[in-house]
C-alpha cells in the first residue's frame, strides 16, 4: 500500500521535481508542437527536415519525441520513458549542431541542450515525483486493490 502520508522532504523533493518537470515539459512541448504543427511559427516537419538536412521520418521522430517527452515530463506518466526520448534528442543536438559553437547559448553552442539534458537524466533517475498524475493513478489503484482484498471471502482451511 503506497501512503498518502508525505515526510517534509518528501513534500521538498517532490515539489523541486515537479518544478523542473514543468520547466522542461514547457520547452519540449513549444518545441515538438513548432515541429510537428509548424506552431508558435515553428518550422513544421519539412522545415525541420531541410534545415537540419535529415529525412522527413527523422523530423516526425524527433518531433514527437519532444512533444511526446514534454507530455510524460508534465503529467509524470512514463516519465522515465519521457526523459529518454529527451535525451536521445538533446544528444543529437549536441553533437549535430550545438558542440562545433562552443559552450555559450549565444553564439548557438550547447549551453541550454546540455541543461536539458541533465534535467532529463535527473529525471530518468529520480522518477516523476509525487506531485504527478502518475503517483496519482498509482495511489488511486493501491487503495482500489485493497477495498477489493477487503471484500473477498477469508480463504476456507481444510484439515
Amino acid at each position: 500500500m503506497q501512503s498518502t502520508t508525505l515526510t517534509s522532504e518528501q513534500r521538498q523533493a517532490g515539489i523541486a521535481l515537479l518544478a523542473i518537470r514543468i520547466a522542461a515539459a514547457l520547452a519540449f512541448l513549444y518545441h515538438g508542437s513548432g515541429i510537428l504543427f509548424a506552431s508558435f511559427g515553428g518550422p513544421g516537419t519539412g522545415g525541420f527536415a531541410r534545415a537540419m538536412h535529415q529525412p522527413v521520418a527523422v523530423a516526425c521522430l524527433v518531433g514527437l519525441a519532444e512533444f511526446c517527452g514534454g507530455l510524460a515530463l508534465l503529467t509524470g506518466v512514463l516519465a522515465r520513458l519521457g526523459a529518454v526520448c529527451i535525451i536521445a534528442v538533446m544528444l543529437g543536438a549536441i553533437f549535430m549542431v550545438h558542440l562545433p559553437h562552443g559552450f555559450d547559448n549565444t553564439k548557438q553552442g550547447f549551453e541550454y541542450a546540455l541543461t536539458q539534458l541533465l534535467i532529463a537524466v535527473a529525471i530518468l533517475v529520480a522518477g516523476a515525483g509525487p506531485y504527478s498524475l502518475a503517483y496519482a493513478l498509482r495511489l488511486a489503484r493501491s487503495r482500489t486493490t485493497e477495498g477489493v482484498r477487503s471484500q473477498q471471502s477469508p480463504p476456507v482451511v481444510h484439515s
